[in-house]
């Protein structure tokens, strides 16, 4: 009879063990690789915010970024893994612009407690200049990090 019980207290606080030690742990780090665009004025070359931004992507079942949001920066543009390519609607104060983005896309780990995601390596974009006057790539690695990776001159 004491067998049995020790053999039960014994498999408990085993199981107790197991179970803990297979908790997995938090995971507190970005997991999202986001294309970052600073705003910048086209004339004096400095961060300029707009006043109102939209933002959406076409041929994408998401709903509007950003719609007609204030002091937005940078503007955060979600990128699919599995395309090659990704256009977007953007309404700077009103005035409506498309942006093309071509890049190629990579797994990454980022911990053991958060797992893999996509980064990406832009190749070219193109734009529209309604109310966009040009973009500089400042970065062409495409990563959770805090990185501006374009600048919209507008």
């Amino acid at each position: 009879m004491n067998s049995i019980v020790s053999r039960a207290v014994f498999i408990f606080f085993s199981g107790i063990l197991l179970l803990l030690s297979c908790t997995p742990e938090a995971c507190f780090e970005e997991t999202n690789a986001f294309l970052k665009a600073s705003l910048y004025d086209n004339e004096t070359k400095k961060v300029r915010i707009a006043d109102s931004l939209t933002l959406y992507g076409l041929e994408m079942n998401t709903n509007k970024l950003y719609n007609k949001t204030k002091g937005v920066q940078p503007a955060l543009f979600p990128l699919n893994s599995s395309a090659e390519e990704c256009r977007f609607i953007i309404r700077i104060n009103g005035i409506t612009d498309t942006v093309s983005f071509r890049y190629t896309s990579y797994p990454y780990l980022i911990s053991k407690e958060c797992g893999y995601t996509f980064y990406h390596t832009l190749d070219t974009f193109f734009y529209t200049k309604n109310t966009i006057d040009y973009i500089y790539r400042n970065n062409n690695r495409i990563t959770t990090l805090n990185e501006e990776n374009i600048r919209i001159y507008y």
